[in-house]
C-alpha cells in the first residue's frame, strides 16, 4: 500500500516535479526545488526512504546501510558543509571521527591515515621515509584533479547552447586526470609498491581496484577525507528525517511503497509517471535518481529509448562492483567494548590491490581482496541515548554477483537453504578476519545478519546489487550521456551516476540538476544564505 513518510498525507492534484527514487541525489534535488517554491513529489519503491542513506531495525538494534563515514563536513566553509546546512535547514548535526578516520591494514603491518593535510603527509613520512618527494608531490596531485574537477561539473549544468561553446574547454584539465589510472598517475610518483598499497588503501570507498579505477574517482575520496571523517549525530536516517520537512514546507510529499513502472512520454516530453498499480502523476519535470541503467532499460518506453540509441550509450558504461555487508549487533556499549571511532581497511600481506581482486575473482576460496570494518555505535553520540547496553559493527567485502545470481528469483528472506548456507559461510570468514583485529569480542555478539547483492537489488533497485551505480573507469568519465539533462524534453537524471560514486558524489549531483532544471547558481546562493 503506499503510504507517505513518517505521516498522513493528502495528494495534491498537481505537482511542479516528480523525483523517482529517495536517495541522496534525490533528496537535494527535491530540497532545493522545494527552497525555490516547487512543489515536488518523491517516490519511494519500498518501505523506507533514504536509498542508501536508509537505516534498518531488527532484533533491537539499528544499522546504517551506506553511511559509514562522512568527510569535509568538518570545515563549517566547504561546500558540503554548506549544501546539508541549506537542504536540512541547519538541522543535520555531524559527530568528528577523531584524528584517525582510516586504519590501513596490510599483513601484520598497520597505516594510519590522519586528518589535516600536513598531518597526513608528515604521518606518511613516517612510514616512508626515502619516499618524502614522492608523497608531497602525490598530495599536490589529488588538489590538482580536485581543482579541475569544478569546472567539469559545472559544465554539466549550464545551458545547453552555452555547454556546447564552452563544455570541452571547462572539461579539458579534469579529463587529463580522469584519463588515467590511479595506478598510472602514482606509480609514476615513485616505484614504492607499498606505499602505493597504503596510498590506495580506500579504493573500497569506491569499488575498483587502482589499475582500473580512474584517477580522478581516487583523488575525490583521499581529499574528501583530509579534514577527517564524521557521522550523523542520531545515525544516517537524520538525513532523511532532515530533508523530508525541508520537502513538505512548500507542499511536497514523499510516498513510500510507491513503485513507478514508466515514465510517460508525450511528443517527446516527459509528462508524468505511471505506477505499479496503474495510478498515474504528472508533473511539467520529471526527475529520476533510479540510476542511468534503471532509467533507460526499465522506466523509458522502448521505442523512446530505442530512438534515442540510450540502449546504445549503455553499452559504454558497466556496473559497479557488488557487496556483502555483515550486520554484527553486540552485547555491552561501544565505550564498555573499547570500540574504536576509526575505519578498519584489512588487506592481504601479498601483492597488489589489482592481484588480490584477480586471486579472489579465481578462487573464492583464497583470501578475501579487501576488508571494511566501520563501528557506527562508537562514532554516533547519541548511539546510547537510543541502544543503551548495545553497540553495532559493519563488516563489508566486494563479491561478484554471479556469486548470488542463481538466487535471483527468489523472494526477499525466503531464499532457501542452501543461499543461507552461503551466506552463512561468508559471515564467518568475515568474523576471523574481525577477531583477528578484536579478538576480545568473540563472547559479545549477540546476533547479526549477511546481506548479499540481493539484498541490494530488492531494496536498492540495482540489478546486480551494485553498491556505486556505475564502475569509476576512465572511459566512464569519458561518457557525454552521464549528465542531468536527457534527450527527452522535461526528463532529467540525478544521483552517483552522473557526478561520482557516494553520498558527497550524489549530494552534488543533486546540486547540478536543480542548477540544470531551474538555470540558477544554487552554490552561490548557499553562500549567501548560510
Amino acid at each position: 500500500m503506499i503510504q507517505s513518510y513518517k505521516k498522513k498525507y493528502q495528494l495534491a492534484d498537481s505537482y511542479d516535479a516528480i523525483i523517482i527514487g529517495t536517495g541522496m541525489g534525490s533528496l537535494t534535488t527535491g530540497a532545493l526545488l522545494a527552497k525555490e517554491g516547487k512543489r515536488v513529489l518523491l517516490l519511494e519503491k519500498h518501505y523506507t526512504a533514504g536509498g542508501f542513506t536508509h537505516v534498518f531495525k531488527r532484533k533491537g538494534y539499528e544499522w546504517d546501510v551506506g553511511i559509514h563515514y562522512i568527510g569535509e563536513v568538518q570545515r563549517p566553509n566547504s561546500p558540503i558543509t554548506k549544501i546539508f546546512e541549506y537542504i536540512s535547514n541547519g538541522n543535520l548535526k555531524w559527530a568528528d571521527m577523531g584524528e584517525v578516520y582510516d586504519k590501513i591494514i596490510i599483513g601484520e603491518k598497520e597505516y594510519n591515515l590522519v586528518k589535516g593535510v600536513e598531518n597526513f603527509k608528515n604521518q606518511l613520512k613516517e612510514y616512508f621515509p626515502s619516499e618524502q618527494n614522492a608523497i608531497d608531490q602525490y598530495v599536490d596531485h589529488i588538489f590538482a584533479a580536485n581543482k579541475a574537477m569544478t569546472k567539469f561539473y559545472a559544465a554539466k549544468a549550464i545551458p545547453v547552447l552555452l555547454g556546447k561553446l564552452l563544455g570541452n574547454f571547462m572539461q579539458k584539465d579534469y579529463l587529463k586526470y580522469a584519463d588515467k589510472t590511479t595506478y598510472e598517475v602514482i606509480s609514476s610518483l615513485t616505484q614504492n609498491e607499498d606505499l602505493i598499497k597504503v596510498l590506495t588503501g580506500q579504493y573500497g570507498d569506491y569499488g575498483l581496484a587502482p589499475k582500473k579505477s580512474s584517477f580522478v574517482m581516487h583523488a575525490a575520496v583521499v581529499k574528501h577525507y583530509f579534514s577527517g571523517g564524521s557521522f550523523p549525530i542520531g545515525g544516517s536516517s537524520q538525513i532523511v528525517d532532515t530533508i523530508a520537512p525541508v520537502i513538505a514546507q512548500n507542499g511536497g510529499t514523499i510516498l513510500t511503497n510507491a513503485s513507478v513502472e514508466e515514465v510517460i512520454i508525450k511528443n517527446n516530453k516527459a509528462i508524468g509517471v505511471k505506477m505499479a498499480d496503474g495510478k498515474e502523476f504528472f508533473a511539467k519535470t520529471i526527475i529520476s535518481g533510479a540510476g542511468v541503467i534503471n532509467t533507460y532499460k526499465k522506466l523509458l518506453p522502448t521505442a523512446i529509448a530505442e530512438k534515442h540509441k540510450l540502449l546504445d550509450k549503455l553499452q559504454k558504461v558497466n556496473p559497479s562492483v557488488a557487496h556483502v555487508s555483515l550486520y554484527i549487533g553486540l552485547n555491552g556499549s561501544p565505550e564498555e567494548l573499547e570500540l574504536p571511532k576509526t575505519n578498519l581497511w584489512v588487506y592481504p600481506g601479498q601483492h597488489d590491490h589489482d592481484t588480490c581482486v584477480e586471486n579472489y575473482l579465481n578462487d573464492l576460496d583464497s583470501e578475501f581482496p579487501v576488508v571494511y570494518v566501520s563501528f557506527p555505535s562508537a562514532k554516533d553520540p547519541d548511539w546510547s541515548n537510543r541502544y543503551p547496553g548495545k553497540s553495532t559493527i559493519d563488516i563489508i567485502t566486494l563479491v561478484p554477483y554471479e556469486l548470488f545470481e542463481p538466487w535471483k528469483d527468489s523472494k526477499w528472506m525466503k531464499r532457501g537453504e542452501s543461499y543461507d548456507d552461503l551466506k552463512e559461510s561468508i559471515a564467518q570468514r568475515l568474523f576471523e578476519v574481525l577477531f583477528k583485529q578484536l579478538p576480545y569480542l568473540k563472547d559479545k555478539i549477540d546476533c547479526y545478519e549477511l546481506s548479499s547483492p540481493l539484498s541490494t537489488s530488492h531494496f536498492v533497485n540495482y540489478d546486480k546489487g551494485e553498491i556505486y551505480g556505475l564502475d569509476h573507469t576512465p572511459e566512464r568519465f569519458r561518457q557525454k550521456f552521464l549528465q542531468p539533462r536527457t534527450p527527452i524534453k522535461g526528463l532529467y537524471l540525478t544521483g552517483q551516476d552522473i557526478v561520482t560514486a557516494g553520498v558527497g558524489g550524489a549530494l552534488f549531483a543533486g546540486l547540478i540538476t536543480a542548477s540544470a532544471i531551474t538555470g540558477k547558481n544554487f552554490m552561490k546562493k548557499i553562500y549567501k544564505t548560510y
